[in-house]
């Protein structure tokens, strides 16, 4: 009966450690009391040229859009349907998937900007051995994001998958933006 009483007891302190620690690994550590986020808040990686961010804090007083993935557009209508030459290499694709995100931010009145978080889907590109071209996604990402014109870098996670939804498409990325109140 007491080793079962100890049991409960310990597991109950670790639920109890562990409720501590979540709440306070979602607070920022702020120089006032624990005051408030008012502002988008980047934490930048240890190597700060390279244009993501390693965590980014939102304000609670923010509205949040969850940007659907997006895919680019026929690039070359004379290629060959559902190959990668009609949809462009991969540093194509990912500048025609960003630019149909900027489209779709501005509709909502956001930017680039606004971004703080990015999924990017790369299928391995035929011509370099069936491997993500990470190099010519970096390319088109880099017009976009940690530029003097748009500096600011959303966190970010490039995946590569066996395939995306239509035969010759590279590249996929999906958004998550912030408008502060």
């Amino acid at each position: 009966m007491k080793i079962q009483m100890w049991k409960q007891a310990a597991i109950l302190a670790a639920l109890l450690v562990f409720v501590f620690c979540l709440g306070k690994a979602q607070t920022p550590t702020t120089s006032s009391a624990q005051a408030p986020l008012t502002k988008v808040t980047r934490i930048p990686l240890p190597d700060p040229s390279f244009p993501i961010s390693q965590g980014v804090w939102i304000p609670a007083a923010s509205d949040t859009l969850y940007l659907s993935g997006t895919v680019p557009p026929v690039a070359d209508p004379n290629a060959p349907k559902g190959t990668v030459q009609a949809y462009g290499d991969t540093q194509a694709q990912t500048v025609a998937v960003i630019q149909r995100i900027e489209q779709a931010l501005k509709a909502q009145n956001l930017t680039l900007g606004d971004v703080v978080m990015m999924h990017a889907y790369l299928v391995g590109d035929p011509s370099k051995e069936n491997k993500m071209d990470f190099t010519g996604f970096m390319a088109g990402y880099t017009k976009f994001f940690g530029t003097k014109e748009q500096p600011n870098k959303p966190a970010r996670s490039t995946f590569q998958v066996a395939a995306l939804a239509a035969p010759g498409l590279l590249v996929e990325i999906e958004v998550i933006a912030v408008r502060l109140h």
